[in-house]
């Protein structure tokens, strides 16, 4: 006897990513996460100047989470101008290492994790990266790494492309790919002067395009850095999702400061996604308020002729 199979519909995916924190992560955080039933969350760096405390509340986070560093987290040690401010002795204690080790496999810069019950992969750019087309901030990439190169950065990043355990990828950066627009508004433009320019990761950018030559499934590429307020003006804020003709949601994530207080109360921010079958079908900003409750919400990107359900 024949039966009639009944069409499975794809599970709804919901991902929180955290933009810059620079020193903005309380325990309220974690509980606004909970009540906001998130599957994943996405962290893109920054935590501060090397604030092994931050990272070792956001590491303790009981949610599947994936993050990467960005260059404040290696502030003090990335650079000689770093390490003539640096606040401890160096020679006894490195705070980029302590960081590294609270966070373990979820660091997942020139990294992957794997999250079986969603059926992805979070692969990771180039930790600590300053951005543009240059290798800033080389000396712990080469020392911690072994990478001297672009070249040699945007094959690391590769590699763990290839060594997925699933065809759906996500991206996650501090920094986000160049490819995405030269004027100082887009997601990784030049907001300093001189004014304009493409400030994106260019190894970033390969190891993505080499992703998509392989016909990996990638719903998103989440990123910070280069914070939504512009250095040079204040009439607009820097563009934040990008869709590329393939159907990648590219998201910077950089609202700064993170967290707002108001005559209510304080107001935190995250970057919410929800995903079904591979694919983004939408993106908002939003703050949520003492309740835990979103207080507000902007919706960036909405998949035409998809009803969304409300966060």
């Amino acid at each position: 006897m024949a039966f009639c199979s009944e069409k499975i519909k794809p599970k709804m995916i919901k991902i929180a990513v955290v933009g810059d924190v620079h020193d903005q992560w309380e325990e309220e955080d974690g509980i606004a996460l909970k009540c906001l039933g998130v599957d994943l969350v996405l962290f893109v760096g920054d935590f501060g100047n090397e604030s092994v405390d931050v990272v070792r509340r956001v590491a303790s986070l009981d949610i599947p989470k994936a993050v990467i560093m960005g260059n404040h987290d290696a502030w003090y040690s990335a650079t000689e101008w770093g390490r003539k401010k640096c606040p401890y002795d160096r020679t006894k204690e490195d705070w980029v290492q302590e960081q590294l080790d609270l966070l373990g496999d979820i660091h997942v810069g020139y990294s992957k994790l794997d999250f079986p019950t969603l059926s992805l992969t979070v692969v990771g750019g180039r930790p600590f990266s300053w951005g543009g087309p240059d290798m800033k901030f080389a000396d712990i990439c080469k020392q911690r790494y072994g990478i001297g190169t672009i070249e040699e950065s945007a094959d690391l990043i590769h590699a763990s492309v290839k060594s997925a355990t699933y065809e759906t990828i996500i991206f996650v950066g501090h920094n986000g790919p160049s490819g995405l627009g030269d004027r100082p508004e887009d997601p990784c433009g030049k907001d300093w002067h001189p004014i304009g320019g493409d400030f994106g990761d260019p190894d970033f950018a390969e190891a993505i395009s080499l992703a998509m030559t392989e016909n990996k499934i990638i719903p998103l590429v989440a990123f910070g850095h280069m914070h939504h307020t512009l250095r040079h003006t204040k009439q607009v804020i820097r563009k934040r999702v990008f869709r590329s003709p393939e159907g990648i949601i590219y998201l910077n994530a950089a609202t700064v400061p993170r967290i707002v207080e108001n005559v209510r109360g304080k107001l935190r921010n995250f970057s919410l996604l929800q995903m079904e079958g591979g694919v983004v079908i939408q993106v908002s900003s939003a703050w949520v308020g003492d309740d835990f409750k979103v207080a507000s919400e902007e919706v960036l990107y909405q998949q035409p002729d998809k009803v969304v359900q409300a966060v």
